[in-house]
């Protein structure tokens, strides 16, 4: 018989020095995946060329419609990362599946920063948009269910809502990051016509090579002693869709929990942006700085929030979110599209937000305590995949549409309902800090 080892105990200093490496990895995936749509305002143009019969505020918005739609194919890809990554995570390790996703995403940044415009090089230039995406959709589809599955177990039983909350800290902070490098480059940099001709390409080339860096640093990451210890056991079951089909419940939990909170969530951190310009009426360089502003108080409370649910549970905090965001998305979104004020834009964005982060600090432990070591990555990465597709990566694109068949309002009703779905999930699933599958590794 094999000698079945031990897995290596982890020490405190470890497992921080563990997180901190994973979460700066995770940083860098969202920044790349940000910088995409923080810079679309500029760079929309330069893929899809003007129409004739269209007024310059319809062309804006017909431009901006196309880099939504290849924004929402990216997250199509995102369920076949979440599938391919996930089996890979469960299967050769949470520390080497994330080492590969930051190197898929590096590539992705890298074709969007040299790809020519359309004026060079005609129909090849929306096409290699859509391949960069179709890749960065691979990646970040695998990171977010490897990292979230990685950073819940890498924390103590006690702390591991607070710890697992960092995954959005730096999804945030990325986002924060993309929106920061853009204030530069309007404010301190370039010019605006510069920014539309060539600066857009400064950022993704930032990312690839950042991601590159975070390579080599994944690579001294710690493994998770649940993954080392379910290592032991020989299973040709781990991680493949056969044993994610022995959790239907937890499968339809993931789904359910994650299609009002991501919905919510796109809309008011990556939308927010063009909503202030193409509805509000905000010059560009406000509507930056609005979402900057908002974000890094967003990116502060996530721990707060995590903390909050080590003591109370999850479940509070999920119907909290449930409640005020199906009562106040409506009211928050008709003040915002009449404001003229920054202050009040800056206000009502940071009031969603708060509300949101009773789904996004513990939405990545929740769904991690739902399942066993074997199949966890993969049934965290997966189905929220699919759900975050379906109604995160298409927010924009449905906004817009509504807005260019003068229905804006709709849209508003449609992320209400959603939250609203999301709710009755909320009341009726257990609190999966006391019913966790991580208690007995």
């Amino acid at each position: 018989m094999n000698e079945i080892k031990s897995p290596i105990p982890q020490t405190m200093g470890g497992r921080i020095k563990s997180i901190i490496g994973g979460s700066l990895g995770n940083l860098v995936e969202w920044y790349d995946w940000y910088a995409y749509t923080a810079f679309s305002l500029y760079f929309s143009d330069a893929f899809f060329p003007p129409q004739a019969q269209l007024s310059s505020s319809e062309n804006q918005t017909v431009q901006l419609l196309n880099t939504a739609g290849i924004f929402a194919i990216g997250f199509l890809m995102r369920p076949i990362g979440g599938w391919v990554m996930g089996t890979f995570a469960d299967k050769r390790g949470r520390k080497t599946a994330l080492t590969f996703s930051v190197l898929l995403m590096s590539v992705g940044s890298l074709i969007i920063a040299i790809t020519p415009g359309y004026k060079s090089i005609g129909v090849a230039a929306p096409i290699l948009l859509v391949l960069a995406r179709i890749i960065q959709g691979l990646s970040v589809g695998g990171e977010y269910g490897t990292s979230a599955t990685y950073l819940s177990e890498m924390a103590t039983k006690k702390h591991r809502g607070f710890y697992s909350s960092f995954q959005y800290v730096t999804l945030i902070m990325g986002q924060l990051l993309a929106l920061g490098v853009l204030v530069l480059l309007q404010r301190a940099f370039l010019s605006e016509k510069q920014l539309h001709d060539w600066g857009w390409r400064i950022p993704f080339g930032i990312g690839a090579i950042l991601a590159v860096t975070t390579m080599y640093l994944r690579r001294s990451l710690q493994e998770s002693a649940s993954f080392e210890k379910e290592g032991t056991k020989p299973n040709a079951l781990n991680g493949t869709i056969k044993a994610l089909t022995q959790h239907p419940k937890a499968v339809f939990t993931v789904v359910g929990l994650t299609i009002g909170g991501t919905l919510a969530f796109y809309t008011f951190t990556t939308y927010m942006q063009k909503f202030l310009v193409n509805t509000s009426g905000f010059s560009k360089s406000a509507a930056t700085l609005i979402s900057t502003l908002t974000l890094a108080v967003f990116m502060v409370i996530q721990p707060l929030f995590g903390l909050l649910s080590d003591k109370i549970g999850r479940k509070p905090l999920l119907i909290g979110f449930g409640i005020l965001g199906t009562l106040c998305t409506i009211p928050i979104m008709t003040l915002l599209s009449h404001t003229k004020d920054v202050w009040v834009a800056f206000a009502l964005i940071l009031c969603a937000l708060i509300i949101v982060s009773g789904y996004t600090s513990i939405n990545a432990v929740v769904k991690a305590e739902l399942f066993p070591a074997n199949v966890r990555a993969l049934g965290v990465g997966f189905p929220y995949a699919i759900a975050v597709s379906l109604f995160g990566g298409t927010a924009e694109y449905i906004a817009l549409w509504f807005k260019n068949e003068h229905h804006a309002q709709w849209f508003y009703w449609y992320v209400t309902v959603c939250i609203a779905l999301s709710l009755i999930l909320y009341v009726t699933m257990n609190d999966t800090r006391k019913h966790s599958k991580m208690e007995d590794e």
